[in-house]
């Protein structure tokens, strides 16, 4: 028997009293004194440190790397940028894992592959063998050279950003992204992954002389060492597959497919540029009968007769590998892993609630058993010759909400809230008015409003958006077969045609442009009318063939502040095209400056645009202190892709267009959209402006703008919040210059004062912060709920904010913080500098200043910038009459 190996930091672990154990041919702790549960909530509530240099570390090298990685692995590692990574398998040609791995891009031209440590001298084999036929491969085994640590949990960042050096970037804030960093003089490669579902965690690859520095910094600021025993706990809890249980074969010999893990399954490319690699065509039949089980066809499942699912125990017992599970007295399958987990759930619902002390016990397992079974399905285990009632669930826990992991049990996969209101009818409508009432004014007269999304209207505006066009229908469109005229099909219209027509004409002065559609009703809609417009004009060639997508855009990533109907997961889903390298949504995102992560790389844009050649850029943010870049970004586009649209969403910043921000459409836009309802001070709306010629190729896009509003998007296109976003467009016409310049030295000025209070304020000092009419202020790594929790329990009214360094909006640290609405109230700029120091001593001091800010607040009653009922008594008193 060979002797077994041991990592670097085996002197490390025996003096901190771990209990060794073999395992794949490694002396590897199991776990330290305080025992695997304490191991394994130390994980999920701060942090856990894991030697996991038992793991191969294969490094690949030579022009042929790429396609020789393609043809051995199961996952498409062109999707990878440099400094990303994915999970992977190398399979065979059964369609079953010779192993799992985790593949790493940190250079241009080199690969890193880590395999299981039982499995790497198998695996090495078998890719030498493959190697044979790709003469331009070069495959380093490092693993007796390179230490590799893993660090999960909620303060693995906190400690992270510790130890390395300044001038070290952390890799972006989202699973499998990768940076090189320096730590104590040394390179350390440095990646976002890890295998216990921990939404938070890195892995770190150091040469050996440096590892166990390294190793004792982390436990000295704060990580716990944690054994192979809870990393095992971890990821069944994670649900995640382990080589040799729910890959690999089954207790029958038999192969276990790929698709017969949700991990795994995920980790199968079928992409045309892996051309004909290992194990195609049994994964295509997988692939194939794991489409029909989804539509619940088990017609034909022989290429995956078998699932792995997660199984909550309901009765009494722990199920163990091996044990039996049986559906209504049928043998169907065994459980492949299985434990009982420790766990502690929230103290109330939402973002603010902390986890209870008390620490509890669950039994869960993972089962390899017929595909036929679904979740919800309520099967038997068979533990000590006793059958034991389990539960098929879709997970145990979820990372959606960094940075903390949040269990779920069996009975609580979805919250119902139940009707307690016993009341007769009528009691509920009075106390409907009476709820309504008392909000009205609390919000109007009692709290200090700084969400940048929100605005008031002016009391003639609220007025006529619920006169009588408010129930009513005015469906129209433009028809050439009558000269282009606009053909209603209802009658008794004239009234909001006449609106309607005003409302576009104000428009137009206001963004001196030539083409307004003004019938979305929010600004969400506005995009998806253009979006479904832009697929409508670029297919205007063949509409019978096939409907193409937009094929690549340009956009701001959500982390970064762009708008959410910007995204995949947003309004874009359904019109952007997959890119066939990547597999993912054809969306690239806007760099941004090192220094200042909240502005445009312009430069960097320029490469982009040059090769990516998009078809759509959109520009705009929902967190915005900066100009958008609209004349660099055109002049690249007409050097580079001259038939590229660029779009901006104005939504946050619709209400500051013109001198004192920016004008887009005279920068260079092509369409601007956006909301009506936040610093443009109107009803809640949307709106699509242009600036095209009828002589001009893209006024046929404009002409699809129309049709995909109506009949493309909106029937009853609201008339009553039209009626009043006329009167709004009234008064910003008549009020913009001083607004517009009201709200920037407001912003400015709160800026300022805010970070003379001591606050950390996000921005460029050299523009006092903002160029808008908003401010952001860091309040904490996932402080920032709590904190605005906090403001709202005192009467100021703010939202959370995560920045461009955080992972989600539950892992908020900042606050956005917008000037407007108080602006519109009267506010000035000593004003905002004294609202400061009341927020400052809240924020710092966790005061109670909920009265001081009840009293700053009646001074602001009175809206400024709006026309006031007093100018028109007899037309207000006529409107009275009837509403």
């Amino acid at each position: 028997m060979s002797a077994l190996h041991r990592t670097i930091f085996f002197e490390q672990h025996e003096k901190l009293g771990a209990t060794i154990v073999d395992f794949g041919g490694w002396e590897m702790p199991i776990q330290y004194p305080d025992g695997i549960l304490k191991e394994h909530m130390a994980t999920r509530q701060t942090a856990g440190l894991f030697d996991v240099s038992h793991m191969g570390r294969l490094f690949f090298k030579g022009g042929d790397s790429v396609p020789f990685l393609q043809h051995v692995l199961s996952n498409n590692l062109l999707a990878l940028e440099v400094e990303e990574s994915q999970y992977t398998l190398i399979q065979n040609e059964n369609g079953g894992a010779f192993d799992d791995a985790y593949l790493y891009r940190f250079t241009e031209d080199e690969y890193l592959l880590v395999v299981n440590a039982s499995n790497r001298e198998k695996d090495i084999q078998h890719l030498l063998q493959v190697m044979e036929n790709y003469p331009d491969v070069t495959m380093q085994d490092r693993t007796f050279e390179m230490a590799m640590i893993s660090l999960q949990g909620p303060l693995s960042k906190t400690i992270i950003k510790q130890i390395i050096s300044d001038d070290s970037p952390l890799p972006e804030p989202a699973r499998n992204h990768l940076s090189i960093v320096t730590i104590q003089g040394s390179e350390v490669l440095l990646a976002r992954t890890g295998y216990t579902g921990e939404p938070i965690g890195f892995e770190l690859f150091v040469e050996n002389e440096n590892a166990r520095e390294i190793w004792d910094l982390l436990l000295e600021k704060g990580a716990v060492p944690i054994g192979l025993g809870a990393r095992d706990t971890l990821r069944l809890e994670s649900s995640l597959p382990l080589y040799g249980h729910e890959l690999g074969v089954d207790r029958d010999g038999n192969e276990i497919p790929l698709f017969a893990s949700k991990l795994s399954k995920f980790a199968v490319s079928l992409s045309a540029h892996k051309g004909d690699f290992i194990g195609k065509q049994a994964l295509v039949k997988q692939q194939a009968a794991f489409k029909r089980i989804l539509d619940h066809d088990y017609s034909d499942v022989s290429a995956l007769p078998k699932m792995v699912m997660s199984l909550a125990i309901t009765g009494k017992g722990i199920a163990r590998e091996g044990h039996k599970v049986f559906l209504e007295n049928m043998h169907v399958g065994y459980v492949t892993s299985g434990t009982s987990v420790p766990y502690r759930l929230s103290t109330s619902k939402g973002l603010d609630g902390e986890f209870e002390g008390k620490v509890k016990r669950r039994s869960i397992a993972l089962a390899l058993i017929d595909s036929h079974i679904k979740v919800g399905d309520t099967v038997e285990i068979e533990i000590r010759k006793k059958r034991c009632p389990a539960v098929i669930v879709p997970y145990h826990m979820s990372s959606q909400a960094p940075p903390f992991v949040r269990v779920i049990l069996h009975d609580q996969l979805k919250i119902t809230k139940t009707d307690t209101e016993t009341d007769g009818i009528r009691s509920q409508a009075a106390n409907l008015l009476k709820k309504t009432a008392t909000n009205t004014r609390w919000r109007q007269t009692e709290c200090i409003n700084l969400i940048p999304s929100e605005m008031s209207q002016s009391s003639l505006t609220r007025m006529l958006s619920i006169a009588d066009p408010v129930n009513r229908y005015a469906e129209h469109r433009e028809l050439k077969a009558f000269s282009s005229e606009d053909i209603y099909y209802y009658q008794g219209t004239e009234f909001i045609e006449e609106v309607e027509t005003l409302l576009n004409k104000e428009f137009k002065k206001y963004f001196n442009c030539k083409n307004v559609e003004s019938r979305v009703i929010s600004g969400q809609m506005a995009n998806v009318a253009c979006f479904s417009a832009l697929v409508d004009f670029f297919n205007r060639a063949d509409r019978k063939g096939k409907q193409h997508r937009i094929g690549k855009i340009l956009n701001n990533h959500i982390i970064k502040g762009g708008h959410l109907s910007a995204q995949p997961m947003g309004a874009l889903r359904d019109f952007v095209a997959r890119d066939p390298k990547t597999e993912k949504a054809a969306v690239v995102n806007f760099p941004v400056l090192p220094e200042n992560p909240y502005k445009v790389d312009v430069q960097a844009c320029e490469r982009i645009i040059k090769e990516q050649q998009p078809e759509l850029i959109i520009l705009g943010k929902s967190m915005v202190i900066h100009k958008e870049p609209v004349q660099e970004i055109r002049a690249l586009v007409d050097e580079y892709a001259p038939s590229c649209i660029v779009m901006y969403d104005m939504a946050h910043v619709l209400g500051l267009y013109g001198e004192h921000f920016q004008s887009p459409l005279q920068e260079g836009a092509h369409i601007v959209t956006g909301s009506t309802h936040k610093t443009f001070f109107g009803t809640q709306r949307g709106v699509i402006a242009a600036d095209f010629s009828e002589d001009e190729l893209n006024y046929e896009l404009w002409e699809a703008i129309q049709r995909r509003t109506f009949p493309g998007s909106v029937s009853n296109h609201h008339l009553g919040t039209m009626t009043g976003l006329l009167f709004a467009s009234y008064e910003m016409n008549h009020f913009k210059d001083a607004y517009q310049k009201a709200v920037i030295e407001n912003a400015k000025a709160f800026a300022l004062a805010l970070k003379e209070e001591g606050l950390d304020v996000a921005g460029d000092p050299e523009i006092s912060f903002t160029e808008t009419h908003q401010v952001l202020v860091h309040v904490g790594y996932g402080k920032g709920a709590k904190v605005a929790k906090m403001m709202e329990d005192n009467n100021i009214i703010v939202n959370y904010q995560a920045t461009p360094r955080e992972e989600g909006f539950t892992a908020s640290g900042a606050l956005r913080l917008g000037v407007s609405e108080m602006t519109r109230f009267g506010m000035q700029q000593a004003d905002f500098q004294e609202l400061a120091s009341l927020l400052a001593d809240l924020i710092q001091n966790n005061s109670n200043i909920v009265e001081e800010v009840k009293s700053f607040r009646a001074r602001f009653l009175e809206m400024r910038y709006c026309f006031e009922e007093k100018d028109f008594p007899d037309i207000k008193e006529m409107l009275h009459a009837f509403l």
